[in-house]
């Protein structure tokens, strides 16, 4: 499908779904639960929304149908009348009245959003080093790609492809992709599906085009042609959810496998979840092998202009049990310049002896309390660490008969009561743990001691030895004394460190996390400092693995659908940031079910799209925010057309003064203008959602107020502010009806006139003289 060409049509089920997630913290969500595929209700109607201006990524938003079937709505022409009617005029002033009001609440819970949006991606700057994730270091940070899903343009292709090795079943996965249309790769996290699949769909597919699909699709979508498989175009499915066993599993495979033959297009799914009982007959599912890391080195560090010694000694060193993802990471590293003797002590099976030999000796309280203390506190202060530690050791104390607990009640708070001093020290203590390390803190010209893991690597290591080691009394502290510290302390930094390691706690033992921490604190039982982290555990989880991320979508896919109103909420956040930066379609998707419920809940989604939009502009995901307006103005198309002033109408409205007036996380300036001076192809379609809301009365007068914000903040976002003045005006003079330009004029120049800025009047007057010039 080209830049041209319309979005999916997908049909939306009004209504309350039959089977809701996450309402408890015994029934958490796996990466798939009963029911989450069910569409989100909106309106009844299906549509088509266009996405000229880039390749959009997948859409997975289910566009609506026109039940008014292109009558052309009389209220419209109404509107013009209105102007003469005094009484008319009076009714618009008090719902401008009530508009301004929501408008308020609206921009008071964008402010919240971005403020969390904010701190998270500042913290992942200037702290990620200190978190202990490897995955994320140099390379994934928020000023680069991590959108999951969507198109692959032809350089992200190419670089899959330039260093590829293929394993010894490859063979067998092409024949099973030529013949089938499609295959299915089953395999652990880091063995290399993804790049395989890609390889796989260039050996096969005859088009150019790789789409990778959101993991959320099921079966029943796929086979009834959602998305709609194109000719000659591969399809790539990574990290597919687990959708239970079923007794149709063959017939539901046979159905994917005959639309995608039908079309003449290639699928390649991926998945960690293997087929209980038979394997479907009807499409291959195979065990996907790892190549062999030895020539994975050698072509990567040769590309890289590696001397022959360097590559040798570093294939030479390679120790036992490395993943494919380790030897890419540190083949990337020694090709920096770093020392093949170092970097392999990272990585492979023997890389977490130390943690494995600590973990060894007998271990009292208080030393079991410090690195636990670390694995969730990182990067801290000595004092704030030892407070923190200090807390922690009453709770653990049950779990450590031989420890006094002392005598007393639990404090007022509902804190346990303290331990007795302890003989040891406690910065002396954490002098001799040889898990345990200092390190220099710059600040300007000020320095701190922060204390760390000895290697980042340690702390994913330690919380699995602790995990391994530990009983449910050691855990049930471990629980008891986050959700306080979160409750009662208003730290980002520590709400950050926090979320992130239970993130990497979740690959040992995701149940836990999301039975007691995830669900709980998103409905609110740690208060709104525990949803955000909450909100933050699952955008950790997206940076942490394809397969956690996939994961995290599935929770957050439950909240939205669940009858509590707190995992909605927590809901509306997660997809508000991270989560819908890689999955941009199911975030709107599931964004739209909840701005179509009625009550305050809608305006805080529709914060959520606006916040959405602006961390994509940050991320400089230019085709999640294209597919964003894409699917505003075909929802804005629709419900012009609509004569009742309808909920979902009023609330599509809201989405799009919200979208168009959010200010960009860094420098505070209008959204639109920073798109305007990066992407000028998105222009047009700015006109049209302009347009829209300049001709909705009870929106113009904060709507013209915004635009002439937008127009006075082009002289920094673009190198030529009067040619993109004059093209926003042409584009918002195409989209507006002829009678609406000179009322355009009119109500936009006195707004000029009375501001101080010069620069900024005759950006407007340019804009207005295009507006003006506009020929039907």
């Amino acid at each position: 499908m080209n830049e041209e060409q319309q979005h999916e049509q997908q049909q939306e089920r009004p209504g309350t779904p039959a089977g809701e997630q996450g309402t408890e913290p015994a029934s958490a969500p796996p990466p798939a639960a009963a029911g989450a595929d069910a569409d989100p209700g909106a309106d009844s109607d299906t549509a088509r929304a266009e996405a000229k201006d880039t390749a959009a990524p997948e859409n997975a938003m289910s566009p609506e149908k026109d039940t008014a079937a292109a009558k052309k709505d009389p209220a419209a022409k109404n509107d013009t009348g209105a102007k003469k009617d005094t009484a008319a005029k009076k009714d618009e002033t008090a719902t401008e009245k009530d508009a301004s009001a929501s408008e308020k609440a609206e921009r008071a819970a964008q402010v919240q959003h971005n403020n969390v949006n904010q701190h998270f991606y500042g913290s992942l700057d200037a702290r990620h080093a200190h978190f202990g994730i490897g995955g994320i270091g140099g390379t994934d940070t928020p000023n680069t790609r991590r959108r999951a899903i969507g198109r692959l343009d032809a350089g992200e292709a190419d670089a899959v492809l330039a260093s590829y090795i293929a394993p010894p079943c490859f063979d067998d996965a092409v024949r099973a992709l030529r013949q089938d249309g499609v295959v299915v790769l089953v395999g652990p996290p880091g063995t290399g599906k993804r790049s395989g699949a890609v390889a796989l769909l260039d050996a096969v597919a005859d088009g150019a085009e790789y789409v990778v699909l959101s993991p959320g699709r099921s079966l029943e979508e796929l086979a009834t042609g959602r998305p709609a498989f194109e000719k000659g175009n591969g399809y790539v499915l990574l990290d597919r959810m687990n959708e239970g066993s079923s007794g149709t599993a063959d017939f539901d495979w046979r159905r994917v496998r005959d639309a995608v033959r039908e079309q003449g297009a290639h699928l390649v799914v991926t998945t960690v979840h293997t087929v209980d009982g038979e394997p479907p007959e009807s499409v291959r599912h195979l065990s996907w092998q790892v190549p062999a890391l030895a020539d994975v080195l050698r072509v990567r560090l040769r590309k890289a202009g590696c001397a022959e010694t360097t590559v040798e000694q570093a294939v030479g060193l390679v120790p036992a049990g490395c993943r494919i993802a380790e030897a890419v990471a540190a083949a990337d590293r020694i090709a920096r310049g770093a020392d093949p003797a170092g970097v392999w002590q990272e990585y492979g099976s023997s890389a977490a002896q130390p943690v494995r030999d600590w973990f060894a000796a007998e271990r009292s309280l208080q030393e079991a309390a410090e690195v636990t203390t670390l694995a969730f506190v990182i990067g801290a202060g000595r004092r704030d660490f030892e407070l923190c530690q200090e807390g922690l050791e009453p709770y653990l104390a049950p779990a450590f008969p031989q420890t006094p607990t002392g005598p007393g009640a639990a404090a007022a708070d509902g804190a346990p009561a303290p331990v007795p001093r302890l003989t040891v020290d406690r910065r002396r203590s954490l002098a001799r743990n040889d898990l345990v390390a200092t390190e220099a803190q710059k600040h300007g010209a000020l320095s701190r001691t922060v204390l760390v893991f000895r290697s980042p690597q340690y702390r994913q290591w330690v919380l699995e030895e602790l995990w391994a080691n530990h009983s449910t009394d050691y855990w049930d502290g471990v629980r008891d004394w986050l959700t306080y510290m979160v409750r009662t302390v208003p730290d980002p930094d520590l709400q950050m460190s926090v979320a992130s390691g239970l993130a990497l706690l979740a690959r040992a033992a995701f149940d836990e996390v999301a039975e007691s921490y995830l669900h709980p604190w998103a409905r609110g039982t740690a208060g709104p400092l525990g949803q955000s982290t909450a909100t933050m555990v699952l955008w950790w989880m997206c940076l942490l693995d394809e397969n956690l991320g996939a994961t995290a979508l599935a929770v957050a896919r439950g909240w939205a659908q669940s009858r509590d109103p707190g995992l909605r909420s927590t809901a509306m956040a997660a997809f508000g940031g991270e989560l819908g930066v890689r999955f941009p379609s199911d975030a709107v998707k599931w964004l739209w079910h909840l701005i179509s419920r009625a009550g305050d809940e809608s305006a805080e989604a529709v914060s959520a799209l606006a916040a959405l939009v602006a961390v994509q502009v940050a991320s400089r995901e230019n085709a999640g925010v294209v597919f964003v307006f894409a699917a505003l103005a075909h929802r804005m198309g629709v419900q012009g057309r609509t004569g009742a002033a309808t909920h979902l109408k009023e609330a599509t409205f809201d989405a799009v003064q919200a979208v168009l007036t959010v200010r960009d996380l860094g420098t505070g300036r209008p959204v639109c203008a920073v798109l305007a001076g990066r992407r000028p192809q998105l222009i047009d379609r700015f006109g049209q959602l302009w347009a829209g809301l300049l001709c909705n009365r009870p929106r113009r007068a904060s709507a013209l107020r915004d635009l002439h914000d937008t127009l006075r903040a082009l002289p920094a976002t673009c190198e030529k502010p009067e040619a993109i003045a004059g093209r926003f005006g042409r584009a918002v003079g195409a989209a507006l009806p002829p009678d609406e330009r000179p009322l355009l004029e009119r109500a936009l120049r006195p707004v000029a006139v009375r501001s101080d800025d010069t620069v900024a009047a005759a950006l407007t007057e340019n804009f207005l003289t295009a507006v003006l010039s506009t020929e039907d």
